[in-house]
């Protein structure tokens, strides 16, 4: 735990910006697996909150530190905390100061945050049970008070508790959606406020705060200070303005200088901000028919699993599925693909390479996912069975270790880590590496056939892998899925040629560079990453944009498909930077801008929106939003400021299709 406690640090405290010698000591010190429940050790080096007591949750330890070192707490200081939760912030912060005093409103969670205390021999810190939003009085002035849930305003309380000099850190917000996190310093009656972000945490629940979540508060909320003025942001939306190419249509808009941006690159990824906009698909079927057409693109691949990308590669190629026979694009969330506004492009396609008789130049189709773990199963037993029978059964008895858990992967891995079942890492990485060990044999079944199969088993490999990982933390899966996606997109390359260009269509979150986001500094990395990485400028990467409209997506996982209204934008968002221009659609060139000055005023990092097959507009702030910087992130970003779900496809409109039809029933 000490050398993970470490790693920790390096990577998600020291390496996000925190430079508080005495901030980045305390972090190295305090064993947070001993303050969160111990089914949830193993993840307490994760720089993530995890659940706790009382249904309470333990800040993740970035905010922990980035707070006390808002707080500038020196040694002596006497300090207090509201919000003790498990005392991991207190313990934190007791490593700094001389004393510190810490307020929980839930007895039982206090009960248990000092037996914590007490067990690793912290005893400057005192734990007491209250309303916090009164603070504590009895032992005031403090010189620091650092308060961990969001406030409707700044309790007058804790202000006449600051000492001269004293420094207060609290969220504060007019909803309990989000807030800002504020630093008021106190200089005799006089208290000045600095705004140090947008920050999303608990409601403050007290006299002097929220009345419970989601409620009005006691009195009316009013600023230590007036709100900022909106000049700065009216002048950056002007300057956006004057450095984009608006466009009325998407059918008829000019891509000729797009084109010539991207020039000679080998990859163009194509982002989206939702998974259900219907602009979004229709703005990259149009801009990938330019780049088929006059940039020599063959391959598209796309945010899909393979085998349900293969049947669609089939149709627009006028070939016979080599698979197994299945309904495409029929898991959750169907209408991802299964949408007129894909459909359209398929015949596009279809219609393209029909006259197209040289095979090597007709564009292909490709998924790069790897959520088709019993497909992909099931597409390498038919490849096998037709090409090796002896082969087949022994890959079947392999596979045969996954079968319980075909209706729910997810308990798979969750059986996995807890110990219940030894897993199948062995069995389907055996399949893979007997498959390719036997290339040669099978090269009468052809290599499309070969290449299909080959990545159906390496599918499978990583899938089982996936299901693994995803139990021990966010960014783990999240890595091995992106790098699955770069591998995959490393294949379609090399299997249409050495110089063949490919278009990807992939959500904002994985096409845009990791590295100019939160996701990079939680030390994720995604495709738009991993490619700037390979290509250079050889790689362009589009991102897309909307402030309101509706959106295709459901409520939870594996729910029903709703039409939901998209709220509009945050004020602190690059998203209401644009709608500011009142320009209703544009481009707009970042890494050739045609005002110089553009990417300097955008590269301060706000926040950017990202609605994925999930959208909770009642939480939005929380769910959907990440701290970026625009311009490191992208190459262009495209803006429709009102947008409309995708139309999903019904029955009847498939009905009567031949059997090769991708989208067929």
């Amino acid at each position: 735990m000490v050398e993970r406690r470490a790693v920790m640090v390096e990577r998600d405290i020291a390496g996000r910006g925190v430079r508080d010698p005495g901030v980045i000591v305390a972090m190295e010190t305090v064993p947070r697996h001993l303050f969160v429940p111990e089914h949830l050790a193993e993840f307490a080096y994760d720089d993530n909150p995890l659940p706790i007591e009382e249904g309470q949750t333990i800040s993740q330890p970035y905010i922990v530190a980035a707070m006390a070192e808002a707080a500038e707490i020196k040694p002596g200081d006497r300090v207090l905390e509201i919000g003790t939760g498990s005392g991991y912030g207190a313990a934190v912060l007791s490593r700094i100061a001389g004393e510190v005093w810490t307020i929980e409103r839930h007895c039982p969670l206090a009960d248990e945050a000092r037996r914590r205390l007490q067990r690793v021999g912290y005893d400057n810190v005192h734990v007491i049970c209250g309303d916090g939003t009164l603070g504590w009085p009895e032992n005031a002035p403090y010189d620091a008070i650092v308060v961990t849930a969001g406030g409707p305003q700044v309790p007058t309380a804790l202000l006449e508790q600051l000492a001269e000099g004293g420094r207060l850190v609290i969220p504060v917000g007019p909803e309990t959606r989000g807030q800002s996190l504020l630093r008021v310093t106190r200089h005799g009656e006089e208290f000045r406020e600095v705004n140090l972000g947008p920050v999303r945490f608990v409601p403050l629940i007290g006299e002097q705060g929220w009345v419970e979540p989601g409620s009005e508060p006691l009195f009316e909320p009013t600023p230590i200070v007036p709100p900022p003025r909106r000049e700065g942001l009216a002048g950056l939306s002007d300057l956006v303005r004057e450095s984009s190419e608006p466009f009325d249509s998407i059918n008829r808009v000019d891509l000729g200088a797009l084109m010539d941006r991207i020039g000679d690159s080998q990859v163009v990824l194509l982002g989206e901000a939702s998974h259900g906009t219907s602009e979004f698909y229709r703005m990259r079927a149009r801009i990938t028919t330019e780049l088929i057409l006059h940039k020599g693109f063959t391959a598209v691949a796309v945010e899909a699993d393979w085998p349900d990308a293969a049947r669609i590669d089939s149709y627009v190629r006028h070939r016979a599925p080599s698979g197994p026979r299945f309904e495409a694009f029929s898991r959750f969330p169907t209408w991802m693909w299964r949408n007129r506004e894909v459909r359209e492009f398929v015949h596009w396609l279809h219609d393209h390479n029909a006259e197209i008789d040289d095979p090597a130049r007709q564009v292909s189709f490709h998924g790069l996912d790897l959520y088709s773990l019993y497909r992909s199963r099931d597409a390498v037993l038919t490849f096998l069975e037709k090409h090796d029978p002896a082969a087949a059964a022994v890959a079947r008895e392999r596979y045969s270790c996954l079968t319980p858990w075909e209706h729910d992967p997810a308990a798979y891995g969750r059986s996995v880590v807890t110990g219940e079942f030894e897993g199948c890492e062995d069995q389907v990485v055996e399949t893979l590496t007997d498959m390719l060990k036997k290339r040669l044999d099978y090269a009468a079944a052809g290599d499309d056939a070969f290449v299909e199969a080959a990545q159906n088993a390496l599918v499978v490999a990583n899938a089982e892998r996936y299901y693994r990982v995803m139990y021990y933390g966010s960014r783990d899966s999240w890595n091995l899925r992106d790098q699955h996606m770069f591998e995959t997109l490393q294949l379609v390359r090399s299997y249409r040629g050495p110089d063949a260009k490919v278009v990807v269509w992939e959500h904002n979150s994985h096409v845009g560079d990791a590295s100019a986001t939160e996701m990079g500094a939680r030390g994720e990395h995604n495709v738009g990453m991993l490619t700037r990485r390979q290509f250079g400028d050889d790689a362009y990467l589009v991102g897309f944009g909307t402030d309101h409209g509706t959106v295709a997506a459901a409520t939870d996982w594996g729910g029903p498909m709703e039409r939901k209204r998209v709220r509009p934008s945050h004020p602190d968002s690059y998203e209401r930077v644009f709608h500011d221009t009142e320009v209703p659609a544009f481009l707009t060139p970042l890494r050739h801008p045609h005002r110089v000055e553009l990417r300097e005023e955008l590269d301060e990092p706000r926040l950017e929106r990202a609605i994925g097959v999930i959208y909770r507009p009642e939480t939005e702030l929380q769910s959907h939003y990440f701290q970026a910087r625009l311009p490191h992130q992208f190459d262009e970003f495209v803006w429709f400021d009102a947008t409309q779900a995708v139309i999903p496809l019904v029955t009847h409109e498939l009905e009567g299709m031949p059997d090769t039809y991708p989208f067929g029933l």
